[in-house]
């Protein structure tokens, strides 16, 4: 099942989600929470690779109250700057609803074992914190989320494993900001955070600009073994 569709919390009607399922259920799932270029081929590619580690992966469009659908790629100016339209447009608050609903929607799908976990990039990476601030999600896992620093004050909520992945030379956040969040996090229970070398935003997407297949390897590896401890 490719493509499923899930019931929006306020009644504005329902979003579609990218659905990628392991060979043997039932098992955990993963919630893939989208860059600012939706659930494209990038995403669902990941998605795919959560599978094929063994957990259901389902990627909500979280951009359908501006524009359902949307599959960008960072190949173009133009698609950099629509993206960046769709990003300064997206009402968070709103997206946080949206993942709880599929949170919940995940919790009692076919071949779900009940436990759940979000992992996102970018502003995935982001509302992948504020999930974990916010939500009841098993665990959270963020890849180079953006303006972590600003939320630092919400952390005394994370009552889940949370685990990020940040990128030392990160165009998006700078190196105070970096510091900041490593600074508010030190010492939480559960929450774990590791700076690449050398690498910037985006290191983890394969065939991206700035793909580094080291950083990658160590983060994915991490992320799996959390996966597997969490999720089961």
């Amino acid at each position: 099942m490719p493509e499923i569709t899930i019931q929006a919390q306020d009644g504005s009607g329902s979003f579609s989600a990218y659905v990628a399922t392991p060979k043997e259920v039932p098992a955990g799932v993963v919630v893939m929470i989208q860059e600012i270029f939706g659930v494209n081929h990038a995403m669902r590619a990941l998605s795919d690779w959560v599978a094929d580690m063994g957990f259901i992966a389902i990627s909500p469009d979280l951009f359908w109250r501006l524009e359902p659908g949307v599959q960008l790629t960072d190949g173009s100016q133009k698609e950099w700057d629509r993206a960046f339209e769709l990003m300064n447009a997206f009402d968070q608050a709103k997206g946080i609803e949206d993942l709880k609903a599929t949170v919940d929607f995940a919790r009692t799908m076919p071949g779900s074992n009940g436990k759940v976990g979000t992992m996102g990039f970018c502003l995935g990476g982001r509302l992948a914190f504020m999930m974990a601030t916010q939500s009841d999600a098993d665990v959270n896992i963020s890849y180079y989320g953006v303006g972590l620093d600003g939320l630092l004050g919400d952390a005394g909520n994370i009552k889940a494993p949370l685990l990020l992945h940040i990128a030392e030379r990160d165009r998006f956040v700078p190196a105070e900001a970096r510091e900041k969040i490593l600074a508010g996090l030190a010492g939480k229970k559960d929450v774990a955070a590791h700076v690449y070398p050398g690498v910037d935003h985006a290191f983890a997407r394969m065939g991206g600009h700035s793909w580094d297949g080291r950083a990658a390897t160590i983060a994915n590896g991490r992320t799996a073994e959390l996966l597997a401890r969490v999720l089961g």
